[in-house]
């Protein structure tokens, strides 16, 4: 009988290790990239995941085996209202610590938003005062960013009323006088969709995913289970314990929290930008969700998450080579827009 085999392939990736659940719903953006838009813009934009149902359209991809034909896409709806734009922050930099926090001004949100009792806690604004003392310290700021509230109640498939929070960076040209003015002249006011992405542009895609609890090793790393017609005192759907003489290794598969994580998608594309729910809300609603009252997004492919979740579009970071060597965006032309209801699917 030969020795039994103590080697094998690893199952499953740690590059997302360790596994654990998202720290908030929200994500928070950790890296921005540097666009040169020849304008300042905000690098990002907060909507909620609809559903997802498949439309056709004209293959405008340069060099693809269906190039100028009609093709299949899935698609992702995402619900972006306008963001209202809360307050207006400056960051310096440092060598020790990084990036810092030099200031910030608030403006009063509208009363319509929930959160304007808590800014109110801060005491009073003086929103006037406040930009100017950010304008004093632009020498020494490297990055503009802003903080945004979504408007909960002009989604159509939410029933909360707590807008969610997101800092932004404002981006598009090195100036950073150019990005103060910019930021300061939004503060108070409401920035659309339209103004941060253009149709046909490609996006990151950054949310928490489906939360599928304490899971074992089998559907938490793809371990094979054991052969099931021998007999098994501690059952097969278990991995046997490497260890090193002083616990078990980091690297051996354990059962755990499964889902519910922070993950990025790179590179999907913006078919359709549209204030019109009914182009693309199917029969009887989006399972889970109901009617797309508000401004829409159509992304290609599938994003993370499941319907009503917030999830953050942002300027992509490593758009792949055919998107580089266009000379401009093209709006994508999308022949049909599949209505099918989704009910019991």
């Amino acid at each position: 009988m030969g020795a039994r085999k103590k080697s094998a392939p690893r199952r499953g990736s740690l590059g997302f290790s360790p596994r654990k659940r998202a720290s908030r719903l929200v994500p928070r953006v950790r890296s921005w990239p540097e666009v040169d838009l020849g304008k300042p813009t905000l690098l990002g934009f907060l909507g909620y995941k609809v559903g997802m149902t498949h439309v056709y359209m004209i293959d405008d991809r340069p060099g693809s085996p269906t190039a100028g034909r009609e093709i299949f896409v899935p698609v992702t709806i995402v619900e972006t209202p306008p963001l209202f734009v809360l307050a207006v922050r400056l960051y310096g930099y440092d060598p020790n610590r990084g990036l810092y926090s030099m200031g910030e001004a608030w403006a009063y949100p509208p009363p319509e938003l929930e959160i304007w009792r808590k800014v109110k806690t801060l005491g009073s604004i003086d929103t006037d005062k406040m930009l100017k003392r950010l304008e004093d310290m632009l020498p020494l700021a490297r990055e503009v960013r802003v903080l945004v509230a979504t408007q909960p109640k002009l989604v159509g498939g939410l029933s909360k009323k707590k807008p969610d929070i997101l800092e932004i960076k404002v981006g598009g040209v090195q100036d950073v006088g150019k990005l103060f003015e910019y930021a300061a002249g939004k503060l108070g006011d409401l920035v659309s969709i339209r103004e941060v992405f253009a149709e046909g542009q490609m996006v990151d895609v950054i949310a928490v995913t489906k939360g599928k609890g304490f899971q074992g090793v089998i559907k938490r790393w793809g371990v094979k289970e054991l052969p099931r017609w021998h007999k098994h005192r501690k059952g097969s759907r278990r991995i046997g314990a490497r260890s090193h003489g002083r616990g078990t290794w980091s690297e051996t598969p354990q059962a755990g929290q499964t889902g519910y994580h922070r993950r990025t998608e790179y590179n999907k594309r913006i078919l359709m930008i549209d204030d019109d729910g009914f182009k693309i809300t199917p029969a009887g609603g989006f399972l889970h969700y109901g009617i797309v009252r508000s401004t829409y997004a159509v992304l290609s492919g599938s994003i993370p998450g499941t319907p009503k979740r917030p999830v953050v579009l942002r300027h992509a970071i490593r758009p792949p080579r055919w998107y580089l060597s266009l000379k401009e965006i093209k709006k994508p032309q999308i022949t049909f827009i599949s209505l099918q209801s989704k009910q019991g699917n």
